[in-house]
Protein backbone atom coordinates (compact mmCIF):
# COMPACT_ATOMS: atom_id res chain seq x y z
CA UNK A 1 0.00 0.00 0.00
CA UNK A 2 1.75 3.15 -1.23
CA UNK A 3 1.22 6.62 0.19
CA UNK A 4 -0.02 8.99 -2.52
CA UNK A 5 -1.34 12.20 -0.94
CA UNK A 6 -2.43 13.56 -4.34
CA UNK A 7 -4.78 10.67 -5.00
CA UNK A 8 -8.28 11.74 -5.99
CA UNK A 9 -11.30 9.85 -4.72
CA UNK A 10 -14.29 8.58 -6.63
CA UNK A 11 -17.69 7.23 -5.68
CA UNK A 12 -18.15 4.05 -7.73
CA UNK A 13 -21.04 2.32 -5.96
CA UNK A 14 -24.22 3.23 -4.09
CA UNK A 15 -26.48 1.05 -1.97
CA UNK A 16 -29.68 2.40 -0.40
CA UNK A 17 -32.20 1.14 2.14
CA UNK A 18 -34.79 3.88 2.66
CA UNK A 19 -38.46 4.37 3.56
CA UNK A 20 -39.19 5.13 -0.10
CA UNK A 21 -37.13 2.36 -1.65
CA UNK A 22 -35.14 -0.77 -0.84
CA UNK A 23 -33.02 -0.37 -3.95
CA UNK A 24 -31.03 2.61 -5.19
CA UNK A 25 -33.02 2.97 -8.41
CA UNK A 26 -36.35 2.81 -6.57
CA UNK A 27 -35.13 5.38 -4.07
CA UNK A 28 -34.06 7.78 -6.82
CA UNK A 29 -37.31 7.43 -8.76
CA UNK A 30 -39.31 8.23 -5.64
CA UNK A 31 -37.06 11.19 -4.78
CA UNK A 32 -37.16 12.51 -8.33
CA UNK A 33 -40.95 12.35 -8.36
CA UNK A 34 -41.18 14.10 -5.00
CA UNK A 35 -43.17 11.32 -3.36
CA UNK A 36 -43.79 11.50 0.36
CA UNK A 37 -43.99 8.26 2.32
CA UNK A 38 -44.25 9.76 5.79
CA UNK A 39 -47.01 7.98 7.68
CA UNK A 40 -48.32 7.03 11.09
CA UNK A 41 -45.94 4.78 13.00
CA UNK A 42 -46.94 1.13 12.96
CA UNK A 43 -44.05 -0.46 14.87
CA UNK A 44 -45.21 -2.65 17.77
CA UNK A 45 -45.13 -0.99 21.17
CA UNK A 46 -45.04 2.57 19.82
CA UNK A 47 -48.75 3.40 19.60
CA UNK A 48 -48.96 5.09 23.01
CA UNK A 49 -46.02 7.44 22.45
CA UNK A 50 -46.52 11.11 21.54
CA UNK A 51 -44.40 10.71 18.39
CA UNK A 52 -46.96 9.80 15.74
CA UNK A 53 -45.31 10.21 12.31
CA UNK A 54 -42.06 8.79 10.95
CA UNK A 55 -40.39 7.36 7.88
CA UNK A 56 -40.54 3.59 8.34
CA UNK A 57 -38.65 1.11 6.17
CA UNK A 58 -41.40 -1.35 5.27
CA UNK A 59 -41.13 -4.63 3.42
CA UNK A 60 -37.49 -5.16 4.36
CA UNK A 61 -36.79 -8.88 4.85
CA UNK A 62 -33.29 -9.33 6.29
CA UNK A 63 -33.52 -13.13 6.05
CA UNK A 64 -33.53 -12.85 2.26
CA UNK A 65 -30.39 -10.72 2.20
CA UNK A 66 -28.23 -11.67 5.17
CA UNK A 67 -26.98 -15.02 6.44
CA UNK A 68 -28.48 -16.37 9.64
CA UNK A 69 -25.04 -16.38 11.26
CA UNK A 70 -25.02 -12.58 11.15
CA UNK A 71 -28.72 -12.03 11.76
CA UNK A 72 -28.71 -13.56 15.23
CA UNK A 73 -25.94 -11.26 16.45
CA UNK A 74 -26.98 -7.97 14.89
CA UNK A 75 -29.61 -5.26 15.23
CA UNK A 76 -31.90 -3.86 12.55
CA UNK A 77 -29.58 -0.88 11.96
CA UNK A 78 -26.76 -3.27 11.04
CA UNK A 79 -29.11 -5.29 8.82
CA UNK A 80 -29.77 -2.10 6.85
CA UNK A 81 -26.06 -1.32 6.64
CA UNK A 82 -25.02 -4.81 5.54
CA UNK A 83 -27.73 -4.95 2.87
CA UNK A 84 -26.77 -1.49 1.59
CA UNK A 85 -23.07 -2.42 1.58
CA UNK A 86 -23.72 -5.52 -0.51
CA UNK A 87 -25.73 -3.46 -3.00
CA UNK A 88 -23.01 -0.79 -3.16
CA UNK A 89 -20.27 -3.36 -3.79
CA UNK A 90 -22.33 -4.91 -6.56
CA UNK A 91 -23.01 -1.49 -8.08
CA UNK A 92 -19.27 -0.78 -8.05
CA UNK A 93 -18.51 -4.08 -9.76
CA UNK A 94 -16.68 -5.36 -6.71
CA UNK A 95 -17.45 -8.75 -5.23
CA UNK A 96 -16.03 -9.76 -1.88
CA UNK A 97 -13.13 -11.41 -3.68
CA UNK A 98 -12.68 -8.88 -6.51
CA UNK A 99 -9.93 -6.90 -4.78
CA UNK A 100 -6.17 -7.16 -4.88
CA UNK A 101 -5.94 -7.93 -1.18
CA UNK A 102 -8.31 -7.97 1.79
CA UNK A 103 -6.02 -5.32 3.29
CA UNK A 104 -6.75 -2.97 0.38
CA UNK A 105 -10.39 -2.48 1.45
CA UNK A 106 -11.47 -0.62 4.57
CA UNK A 107 -14.84 0.15 6.17
CA UNK A 108 -16.07 3.25 7.98
CA UNK A 109 -19.60 3.96 9.16
CA UNK A 110 -21.27 6.65 11.22
CA UNK A 111 -23.82 5.87 13.90
CA UNK A 112 -26.09 7.72 16.29
CA UNK A 113 -28.20 5.54 18.54
CA UNK A 114 -26.82 2.11 17.68
CA UNK A 115 -28.80 -1.10 18.12
CA UNK A 116 -31.65 0.01 20.36
CA UNK A 117 -34.14 -2.64 19.33
CA UNK A 118 -31.77 -5.54 20.02
CA UNK A 119 -30.75 -3.98 23.33
CA UNK A 120 -34.36 -3.48 24.40
CA UNK A 121 -35.22 -7.09 23.64
CA UNK A 122 -32.32 -8.43 25.71
CA UNK A 123 -33.03 -6.07 28.61
CA UNK A 124 -36.64 -7.25 28.66
CA UNK A 125 -35.35 -10.82 28.99
CA UNK A 126 -33.10 -9.73 31.83
CA UNK A 127 -35.91 -8.01 33.73
CA UNK A 128 -38.59 -10.59 32.97
CA UNK A 129 -36.70 -13.89 33.01
CA UNK A 130 -33.28 -13.34 34.54
CA UNK A 131 -29.66 -13.05 33.43
CA UNK A 132 -29.45 -16.64 32.15
CA UNK A 133 -31.82 -15.69 29.32
CA UNK A 134 -29.70 -12.81 28.02
CA UNK A 135 -27.74 -13.77 24.91
CA UNK A 136 -24.00 -13.13 24.49
CA UNK A 137 -24.54 -10.82 21.52
CA UNK A 138 -26.10 -8.17 23.75
CA UNK A 139 -22.53 -7.03 24.35
CA UNK A 140 -21.93 -6.15 20.68
CA UNK A 141 -25.20 -5.77 18.77
CA UNK A 142 -26.17 -2.43 20.35
CA UNK A 143 -22.68 -0.95 19.91
CA UNK A 144 -22.42 1.99 17.51
CA UNK A 145 -19.42 0.31 15.81
CA UNK A 146 -21.35 -2.91 15.12
CA UNK A 147 -22.10 -2.14 11.47
CA UNK A 148 -18.48 -1.43 10.62
CA UNK A 149 -17.43 -4.65 12.31
CA UNK A 150 -20.06 -6.84 10.72
CA UNK A 151 -19.55 -5.45 7.19
CA UNK A 152 -15.81 -6.02 7.41
CA UNK A 153 -16.15 -9.51 8.94
CA UNK A 154 -18.83 -10.60 6.49
CA UNK A 155 -16.76 -9.61 3.45
CA UNK A 156 -13.33 -10.36 4.85
CA UNK A 157 -12.12 -6.78 4.53
CA UNK A 158 -9.00 -6.17 6.62
CA UNK A 159 -8.04 -2.64 5.63
CA UNK A 160 -8.40 0.43 7.88
CA UNK A 161 -11.75 0.32 9.65
CA UNK A 162 -13.45 2.79 11.95
CA UNK A 163 -16.65 4.40 13.12
CA UNK A 164 -17.52 8.08 13.27
CA UNK A 165 -19.49 9.27 16.28
CA UNK A 166 -19.94 12.95 15.51
CA UNK A 167 -23.67 13.45 15.61
CA UNK A 168 -25.93 13.34 12.54
CA UNK A 169 -23.32 15.22 10.50
CA UNK A 170 -21.11 12.18 11.02
CA UNK A 171 -22.66 10.76 7.87
CA UNK A 172 -20.71 13.31 5.82
CA UNK A 173 -17.69 12.97 8.08
CA UNK A 174 -17.61 9.23 7.32
CA UNK A 175 -17.27 9.95 3.60
CA UNK A 176 -14.50 12.44 4.30
CA UNK A 177 -12.74 9.90 6.51
CA UNK A 178 -13.01 7.36 3.69
CA UNK A 179 -11.60 9.84 1.17
CA UNK A 180 -8.64 10.63 3.42
CA UNK A 181 -8.01 6.92 3.93
CA UNK A 182 -7.92 6.41 0.16
CA UNK A 183 -5.56 9.36 -0.27
CA UNK A 184 -3.26 7.74 2.28
CA UNK A 185 -3.01 4.59 0.19
CA UNK A 186 -6.01 2.30 0.76
CA UNK A 187 -7.61 1.36 -2.56
CA UNK A 188 -11.27 1.12 -1.54
CA UNK A 189 -13.32 2.13 1.50
CA UNK A 190 -16.90 1.07 2.14
CA UNK A 191 -18.47 4.14 3.77
CA UNK A 192 -21.95 4.90 5.01
CA UNK A 193 -24.52 4.98 7.77
CA UNK A 194 -27.90 3.46 8.54
CA UNK A 195 -30.16 3.96 11.51
CA UNK A 196 -33.13 2.13 13.06
CA UNK A 197 -34.48 4.52 15.74
CA UNK A 198 -38.14 3.47 15.75
CA UNK A 199 -38.19 0.77 18.41
CA UNK A 200 -40.02 1.81 21.63
CA UNK A 201 -36.85 2.21 23.70
CA UNK A 202 -35.11 4.23 20.97
CA UNK A 203 -38.17 6.40 20.47
CA UNK A 204 -38.48 7.10 24.18
CA UNK A 205 -34.87 8.31 24.17
CA UNK A 206 -35.68 10.76 21.37
CA UNK A 207 -38.68 12.32 23.07
CA UNK A 208 -36.43 14.73 24.91
CA UNK A 209 -35.42 16.45 21.67
CA UNK A 210 -37.36 19.73 21.42
CA UNK A 211 -36.69 19.70 17.67
CA UNK A 212 -38.79 16.55 17.18
CA UNK A 213 -42.13 17.02 15.43
CA UNK A 214 -45.13 15.59 17.26
CA UNK A 215 -47.62 16.60 14.54
CA UNK A 216 -50.17 13.93 13.66
CA UNK A 217 -50.78 14.80 10.01
CA UNK A 218 -48.00 13.27 7.87
CA UNK A 219 -48.40 16.00 5.24
CA UNK A 220 -47.83 18.76 7.82
CA UNK A 221 -45.34 17.12 10.16
CA UNK A 222 -42.08 18.12 8.46
CA UNK A 223 -42.14 21.50 6.71
CA UNK A 224 -38.70 23.18 6.84
CA UNK A 225 -38.24 26.73 5.58
CA UNK A 226 -41.96 27.49 6.01
CA UNK A 227 -43.95 29.44 8.58
CA UNK A 228 -45.52 26.11 9.62
CA UNK A 229 -42.23 24.45 10.52
CA UNK A 230 -42.72 22.43 13.70
CA UNK A 231 -39.66 20.20 13.88
CA UNK A 232 -38.33 17.18 12.03
CA UNK A 233 -39.71 13.69 11.53
CA UNK A 234 -37.35 10.79 12.34
CA UNK A 235 -36.76 7.91 9.95
CA UNK A 236 -35.09 4.57 9.48
CA UNK A 237 -32.60 3.61 6.79
CA UNK A 238 -29.48 5.00 5.19
CA UNK A 239 -26.97 4.45 2.43
CA UNK A 240 -23.53 3.00 1.82
CA UNK A 241 -21.07 4.25 -0.80
CA UNK A 242 -17.94 2.78 -2.32
CA UNK A 243 -15.15 5.36 -2.15
CA UNK A 244 -12.23 4.41 -4.36
CA UNK A 245 -8.97 5.71 -5.76
CA UNK A 246 -10.02 7.50 -8.96
CA UNK A 247 -7.15 6.25 -11.12
CA UNK A 248 -7.66 2.69 -9.94
CA UNK A 249 -11.37 2.93 -10.69
CA UNK A 250 -10.67 4.12 -14.22
CA UNK A 251 -8.08 1.41 -14.83
CA UNK A 252 -10.52 -1.32 -13.93
CA UNK A 253 -13.24 0.28 -16.07
CA UNK A 254 -15.54 1.19 -13.18
CA UNK A 255 -18.37 3.66 -13.61
CA UNK A 256 -17.17 6.75 -11.78
CA UNK A 257 -20.42 8.17 -10.46
CA UNK A 258 -18.91 11.26 -8.80
CA UNK A 259 -15.76 12.51 -7.11
CA UNK A 260 -15.38 13.61 -3.51
CA UNK A 261 -13.92 17.10 -3.87
CA UNK A 262 -14.03 18.79 -0.48
CA UNK A 263 -15.25 18.53 3.11
CA UNK A 264 -15.13 20.49 6.34
CA UNK A 265 -16.74 20.15 9.76
CA UNK A 266 -17.31 22.44 12.73
CA UNK A 267 -19.02 22.38 16.12
CA UNK A 268 -21.36 25.09 17.42
CA UNK A 269 -23.09 23.56 20.46
CA UNK A 270 -26.18 21.50 21.14
CA UNK A 271 -29.42 23.16 19.98
CA UNK A 272 -27.71 26.56 19.65
CA UNK A 273 -29.22 27.16 16.25
CA UNK A 274 -28.26 30.83 16.25
CA UNK A 275 -24.62 29.73 16.45
CA UNK A 276 -25.09 27.14 13.72
CA UNK A 277 -25.23 29.97 11.18
CA UNK A 278 -21.58 30.78 11.73
CA UNK A 279 -20.55 27.16 12.19
CA UNK A 280 -22.27 25.94 9.04
CA UNK A 281 -20.98 28.87 6.97
CA UNK A 282 -17.45 28.12 8.17
CA UNK A 283 -17.87 24.46 7.19
CA UNK A 284 -19.12 25.44 3.73
CA UNK A 285 -16.16 27.75 3.16
CA UNK A 286 -13.79 25.02 4.30
CA UNK A 287 -15.31 22.46 1.96
CA UNK A 288 -15.16 24.89 -0.97
CA UNK A 289 -11.55 25.70 -0.17
CA UNK A 290 -10.52 22.04 -0.07
CA UNK A 291 -12.34 21.45 -3.36
CA UNK A 292 -10.78 24.51 -5.00
CA UNK A 293 -14.33 25.54 -5.79
CA UNK A 294 -15.71 29.07 -6.18
CA UNK A 295 -19.18 29.74 -4.69
CA UNK A 296 -20.59 30.33 -8.18
CA UNK A 297 -19.61 26.80 -9.21
CA UNK A 298 -22.13 25.21 -6.84
CA UNK A 299 -25.06 24.08 -8.98
CA UNK A 300 -27.31 22.66 -6.27
CA UNK A 301 -27.45 22.51 -2.47
CA UNK A 302 -28.93 19.56 -0.57
CA UNK A 303 -29.99 21.30 2.62
CA UNK A 304 -29.90 20.03 6.18
CA UNK A 305 -33.51 21.27 6.59
CA UNK A 306 -33.98 20.82 10.33
CA UNK A 307 -37.58 22.04 10.28
CA UNK A 308 -37.07 24.28 13.32
CA UNK A 309 -37.71 27.97 12.50
CA UNK A 310 -34.52 29.24 14.13
CA UNK A 311 -32.43 26.47 12.58
CA UNK A 312 -33.94 27.00 9.12
CA UNK A 313 -33.22 30.72 9.33
CA UNK A 314 -29.62 30.01 10.38
CA UNK A 315 -29.12 27.66 7.43
CA UNK A 316 -30.53 30.14 4.90
CA UNK A 317 -28.29 32.88 6.30
CA UNK A 318 -25.27 30.55 6.33
CA UNK A 319 -25.72 29.95 2.60
CA UNK A 320 -25.74 33.70 2.00
CA UNK A 321 -22.73 34.18 4.27
CA UNK A 322 -20.65 31.47 2.60
CA UNK A 323 -21.78 31.76 -1.02
CA UNK A 324 -22.44 35.49 -1.19
CA UNK A 325 -25.12 36.61 -3.69
CA UNK A 326 -25.06 33.09 -5.17
CA UNK A 327 -26.47 31.81 -1.87
CA UNK A 328 -29.90 33.22 -2.65
CA UNK A 329 -29.84 32.11 -6.31
CA UNK A 330 -28.50 28.56 -6.20
CA UNK A 331 -31.22 25.87 -6.29
CA UNK A 332 -31.74 24.25 -2.89
CA UNK A 333 -33.58 21.01 -2.20
CA UNK A 334 -34.42 18.78 0.77
CA UNK A 335 -35.77 15.39 -0.40
CA UNK A 336 -35.72 14.17 3.21
CA UNK A 337 -39.03 15.97 3.85
CA UNK A 338 -40.67 13.05 2.06
CA UNK A 339 -38.94 10.30 4.03
CA UNK A 340 -37.83 11.87 7.32
CA UNK A 341 -34.39 12.34 8.87
CA UNK A 342 -32.64 9.07 9.55
CA UNK A 343 -30.06 10.78 11.75
CA UNK A 344 -26.56 9.76 10.52
CA UNK A 345 -28.16 8.00 7.56
CA UNK A 346 -29.88 11.19 6.35
CA UNK A 347 -26.85 12.95 4.83
CA UNK A 348 -25.78 9.67 3.18
CA UNK A 349 -29.16 9.47 1.48
CA UNK A 350 -28.71 13.09 0.40
CA UNK A 351 -25.30 12.26 -1.06
CA UNK A 352 -26.81 9.34 -2.98
CA UNK A 353 -29.54 11.64 -4.32
CA UNK A 354 -26.99 14.35 -5.19
CA UNK A 355 -24.89 11.91 -7.21
CA UNK A 356 -27.92 10.70 -9.15
CA UNK A 357 -29.21 14.25 -9.62
CA UNK A 358 -25.91 15.15 -11.30
CA UNK A 359 -26.09 12.01 -13.44
CA UNK A 360 -29.67 12.66 -14.54
CA UNK A 361 -29.52 16.45 -14.73
CA UNK A 362 -32.58 16.87 -12.53
CA UNK A 363 -32.90 18.52 -9.12
CA UNK A 364 -35.46 16.61 -7.05
CA UNK A 365 -38.15 18.61 -5.24
CA UNK A 366 -38.82 19.12 -1.54
CA UNK A 367 -41.99 17.07 -0.80
CA UNK A 368 -44.92 18.66 1.08
CA UNK A 369 -43.25 22.11 1.14
CA UNK A 370 -44.80 24.92 -0.90
CA UNK A 371 -44.76 28.42 0.61
CA UNK A 372 -41.29 29.15 1.96
CA UNK A 373 -40.45 32.11 4.17
CA UNK A 374 -36.68 32.36 3.65
CA UNK A 375 -34.58 33.93 0.90
CA UNK A 376 -33.49 30.72 -0.81
CA UNK A 377 -34.42 29.16 -4.15
CA UNK A 378 -36.03 26.03 -2.75
CA UNK A 379 -37.11 23.51 -5.41
CA UNK A 380 -40.68 22.44 -4.68
CA UNK A 381 -43.54 20.54 -6.37
CA UNK A 382 -41.65 18.98 -9.29
CA UNK A 383 -38.08 18.17 -10.29
CA UNK A 384 -36.17 20.94 -12.04
CA UNK A 385 -34.02 20.12 -15.10
CA UNK A 386 -30.53 21.57 -14.79
CA UNK A 387 -26.95 21.04 -15.90
CA UNK A 388 -25.30 19.87 -12.70
CA UNK A 389 -21.56 19.53 -12.28
CA UNK A 390 -21.04 20.37 -8.61
CA UNK A 391 -23.24 19.69 -5.59
CA UNK A 392 -23.01 20.86 -1.99
CA UNK A 393 -24.48 18.62 0.72
CA UNK A 394 -25.07 20.03 4.22
CA UNK A 395 -25.75 18.37 7.55
CA UNK A 396 -26.14 19.46 11.17
CA UNK A 397 -26.63 17.44 14.31
CA UNK A 398 -28.76 17.98 17.38
CA UNK A 399 -25.64 17.98 19.53
CA UNK A 400 -24.04 20.80 17.52
CA UNK A 401 -22.00 19.29 14.71
CA UNK A 402 -21.98 20.87 11.24
CA UNK A 403 -20.56 19.43 8.04
CA UNK A 404 -20.39 20.31 4.36
CA UNK A 405 -19.39 18.09 1.45
CA UNK A 406 -18.65 19.09 -2.16
CA UNK A 407 -19.22 16.50 -4.88
CA UNK A 408 -18.30 16.82 -8.55
CA UNK A 409 -19.63 14.95 -11.54
CA UNK A 410 -16.95 13.01 -13.40
CA UNK A 411 -16.63 14.52 -16.88
CA UNK A 412 -16.20 11.14 -18.55
CA UNK A 413 -13.46 9.88 -20.89
CA UNK A 414 -14.38 12.20 -23.76
CA UNK A 415 -14.20 15.35 -21.64
CA UNK A 416 -10.99 14.22 -19.97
Amino acid sequence: MSTQPNRRTAITGIGVIAPNGLQTETYWKSVEEGLSVLDRITREGCGHLPLRVAGEVRGFDPTALIEETFLVQTDRFSHFAMAAASAALKDAGLSDAATDSPYSVGVVTAAGSGGGEFGQRELQKLWGQGSRFVGPYQSIAWFYAASTGQISIRSGFKGPCGVVASDEAGGLDAIAHAARTVRRGTDVVVAGAAEAPLAPYSMACQLGYPELSTAEDPARAYLPFTSEACGFVPAEGGAVLIVEDLDRARRRGADVRATVAGHAATFSGASHWDRSREGLAHAIRGALDEAGCAPEEIDVVFADAMGVPEADRAEALALADALGPHGTRVPVTAPKTGIGRSYCGAPLLDVAAAVMAMEEGRIPPTPNVLDICHDIDLVTSTARPAELSTALVLSRGLMGSNAALVLRRDPGPAAR
